[in-house]
Order: structure tokens, then C-alpha cells, then sequence
């Protein structure tokens, strides 16, 4: 601490930074490692695990990534035919009106199918009858009742008592927005075995690929295609010297680039904290390549800005002078517990272990004001919502309130958990996306469900409590 106190005053005195734009020690290539040109002079570095299977028809592989790419630069999506592969999967209708007022109120009323809550806790998931459902999300002040067109005659009232003012008439609400959504869906279950799956992992603030070890090496063994970039400044990745470099458009531009380079037909992104906002936004502009998303502690469904009142507007010098501190802060609210094993997945995981400046620009950068709740209720892809308990960083409310928001979401707690989930209970987590990755709707059971509840009405959570990893 002593060093790190010496060396932030010596970048005061002289005005130039320490360690700040240089990556980590790369990786060699053979060991599962690709280097990445986004841009000229932008180098990501990718850990692609492709299965064995593959290798056997590299040809075939070829053509469908060409192909794919292709699709991408011309239309932005492929049809849904093409995206289905060789699992012809479920239609589902995706029918929603997304109504916003001028008073900040937001409605959403469903009008296909909606998928039943409870989809994790067995192996086919149902299907509900279409329905309209109108959801007020915003917080805005009740007013009152238009007055009965059809009024009771008045009683009487004795002497001495004054006659009740009438309620005021209620104006009549202009919406401000209005988005509608028709669309079919089709979703299948993602199993190893198909060669058009791909798994893509994003890490949030600080971290790098490596938070992704367990997760990288469970579905790879599975027989998975698994896909983790380190973000600009992150891991063994270029750091410009330039904070322009670290905005969300930035980054998401750079990921944009990994997508189109390595995404198959169907694809599953997989996002934790700031890295959601990214998944969100690839899933929103390639939605026929976007098959499932996995949202873990991403937060609630609100527009990106950053604070002016964070300890991150602080210079560079003094955020280096407090990365001791900063590193014990974090340790302590990303983990449910700060024992010897925390403390060595934190140094393993190149968790927080960035250079001041790209810490200050990460947050700085986090501006996207498009990303508000229109822009997720828009989405019709499945989303799981992963929740550590123990999280500190993002409350429950947050991703309750994305569950409400999103179409086709299922909110599932790890009480065990904190916000590196992923990390404390690895086994709980791979088992969880692995029965969203296999899961796949059930419509048999869609005439048959009268009595359910609309997962608008009611959202259930399901509390797993489990151990952390052994």
C-alpha cells in the first residue's frame, strides 16, 4: 500500500501516469487464446474453445460462418428459418403494445404467449393461452376516477352536515409513445451436440475473461462453442490512452466485431454487470441471431449515465494512491464472504485489476441513454436473470423490476451468492444456464393452462440454496 501511495504522489508531482496503458502478459495462442484487430491499433484478446467435433466438417463450418457474416453486414439478422438449424424448436408469438405517457408513465400490455414462470424447475416449460395484460411499471401518482356515468341519486344529508365535494374529472392521457410488436419467435433447445450454437461470454468493470474459467471449461467439456473477449483496458488487451476509447459505444462497437466474427445461427450471449448492457445491445440489433441471453447482476432496465458524484471522477493519481482501498471495498461487497479463497478468485480472475485511468474512463464512459425500459420491453428473446442475495452492488428490486420489463424473463436467486456469482457458486450457476440452454416451450400445454397465472400478474422466484463450490 506504501508503493501504491508512493507511486500516485510521484504521478501528481510529475503529471504522468504509472502502468496504465499496458495489458497484462498475453497468453500464448496454442492454449485456446486468439488475438483480435477490432481497429487499427485496438487488439482484444478472445479465448475461442471450439469442440473437437467440429474439426470434421470445417468446410460445412466455413460456409455457415461466411454466410452468417455475411447476413450480418448487409441485414443486421438472419431469417428464421436459417436460425433454427437442424432443432426445428417452438413458435412462440411475441404480441406486445408498449404505450408511454407524458407523465412518465409506462404501460405494457401483453398480447401473444407468455411463458409460464416456473421454467427452470423441470424440463419442458409451459406455455400460456394469449392474454392482455397491461402493467403500470412507472412510478407515478394515482389520480383520481373520472365520475360514475351512470350516478346513484344522491341521499339526503341531516341538517349541520356540508355535501362532499365531487371528484375532480380525470383528463384524458396522450400517450407520447407508442411501439407495437408482432412478431414469431421460434425457440429451441441449444444442446453441445449442434454445431450451430455458440456461447459468448462478457465480463463487467475490471474484470477479464478469466471470471468465465469455470463456465469456459463446464460447457466446453459439454461440447460447446465458448466465445469470452476481454474488454479494451482489460486482461491482456490493448489500453488506449485516449478516453474516448472506454465509452459504451466503444466498447460495444468492439464487441460488435467479435459477434460478427465468430456468431453461428444461434447464439447465446451471457453477461455480468456492465456487461448485460452489452448483451442487451447486441441481442436488440441482431435479433434472429440472438437465440437466448443470460443476464447475471446486470441491474435494472434503465438508461446508462454516469454519476458526477463518484469516487471515479477522482484524477488518476489519486485513484492509484486509493487502489489498495478500492480492491478491499470490492472484495468485500462483490463476495458474500472475504476469506483466503475469495481473495485468491479475485487475483486469479483479474478482477479490479486495472489501470486507474481505464477505471476512470470505464465509468465515466458508461453513458446510453437509448438503453431506457421501452428499449428492453422491446426485446423477444428468452432472458434468465441470475441474482446473487448477497449482492451489494445491484439490489433485488433492480432485477425484479427487469423482470417485469422484459417479455420473456425467468428471475432465479442464488442466496449463496454474491455479486460474482459465477465465481462463489460455479456449480449452481453452470447448472442453471445449462437447463436454460436445453430448455425449450412446451406448446402442448398451452390449451390446457386456464387457471395460470400470467407471469406480468405474479413472478416467482425460485431461492436455490446450495453450498458454495467445493
Amino acid at each position: 500500500m506504501l508503493t501504491s501511495i508512493t507511486d500516485g504522489i510521484l504521478c501528481c508531482l510529475t503529471g504522468k501516469t504509472t502502468n496504465l496503458v499496458l495489458p497484462l502478459e498475453s497468453s500464448e495462442p496454442s492454449d485456446g487464446f486468439e488475438f483480435v484487430e477490432v481497429k487499427p491499433g485496438r487488439v482484444l484478446r478472445v479465448r475461442h474453445i471450439k469442440p473437437e467435433r467440429q474439426h470434421i466438417d470445417t468446410e460445412k463450418q466455413d460456409a455457415q460462418k461466411n454466410k452468417t457474416n455475411a447476413d450480418c453486414d448487409v441485414n443486421g439478422d438472419t431469417s428464421l428459418e436459417d436460425s433454427i438449424g437442424d432443432d426445428a424448436g417452438t413458435s412462440v408469438h411475441c404480441k406486445r403494445k408498449i404505450t408511454v405517457y407524458r407523465n412518465g408513465q409506462l404501460v405494457i400490455e401483453n398480447l401473444g404467449d407468455v411463458l409460464h414462470s416456473e421454467i427452470l424447475q423441470c424440463q419442458d416449460g409451459d406455455l400460456e393461452p394469449c392474454s392482455t395484460v397491461e402493467v403500470e411499471l412507472a412510478d407515478y401518482k394515482e389520480m383520481p376516477s373520472s365520475p360514475d356515468p351512470n350516478p346513484v341519486p344522491s341521499v339526503p344529508l341531516p341538517s349541520g352536515e356540508q355535501k362532499p365535494a365531487p371528484p375532480p374529472r380525470r383528463r384524458r392521457r396522450k400517450p407520447k409513445r407508442t411501439v407495437f410488436i408482432d412478431s414469431t419467435r421460434v425457440v429451441s433447445s441449444c444442446k453441445g451436440t449442434h454445431s450451430d450454437v455458440a456461447l459468448f461470454f462478457v465480463h463487467g468493470v475490471g474484470g477479464s475473461l478469466d471470471i468465465w474459467s469455470s463456465q469456459l471449461d463446464f460447457f466446453s467439456r459439454l461440447g460447446y462453442e465458448v466465445i469470452a473477449p476481454d474488454l479494451a483496458g482489460h486482461g491482456a488487451s490493448t489500453a488506449p490512452q485516449i478516453a474516448a476509447a472506454y465509452t459504451f459505444y466503444a466498447l460495444a462497437e468492439d464487441l460488435r466485431a467479435i459477434f460478427k466474427r465468430y456468431a453461428r445461427k444461434r447464439n447465446i450471449l451471457i453477461g455480468h454487470s456492465y456487461g448485460v448492457s452489452f448483451c442487451t445491445f447486441l441481442a436488440h440489433e441482431y435479433p434472429d441471431l440472438v437465440h437466448k441471453v443470460v443476464m447475471i447482476n446486470g441491474g435494472g432496465p434503465t438508461a446508462l449515465e454516469p454519476s458526477l458524484c463518484s469516487i471515479f471522477q477522482l484524477p488518476s493519481c489519486v485513484l492509484h494512491c486509493l487502489s489498495p482501498c478500492l480492491a478491499w471495498s470490492f472484495l468485500k461487497a462483490g463476495f458474500a464472504r472475504q476469506g483466503a479463497k475469495e481473495k485468491q478468485l479475485l487475483k486469479q480472475g483479474n478482477a479490479f485489476n486495472v489501470s486507474p485511468f481505464v477505471l476512470r474512463a470505464m465509468m465515466s464512459g458508461q453513458y446510453w441513454p437509448e438503453g431506457d425500459e421501452v428499449y428492453h420491453a422491446e426485446l423477444t428473446v428468452p432472458i434468465l436473470l441470475v441474482h446473487g442475495m448477497c449482492d451489494k452492488f445491484v439490489p433485488m428490486e433492480e432485477d425484479q423490476r427487469m423482470a417485469e420489463i422484459l417479455l420473456f424473463a425467468f428471475l432465479k436467486v442464488i442466496e449463496e451468492g454474491s455479486h460474482m456469482v459465477m465465481m462463489e457458486c460455479p456449480d449452481t450457476v453452470n447448472t442453471l444456464l445449462h437447463e436454460f440452454f436445453l430448455w425449450e416451450p412446451d406448446m402442448s400445454k398451452k390449451g390446457e393452462a386456464e387457471n395460470t397465472v400470467s407471469v406480468c400478474d405474479t413472478f416467482n422466484t425460485l431461492k436455490i440454496k446450495k453450498p458454495v463450490d467445493k
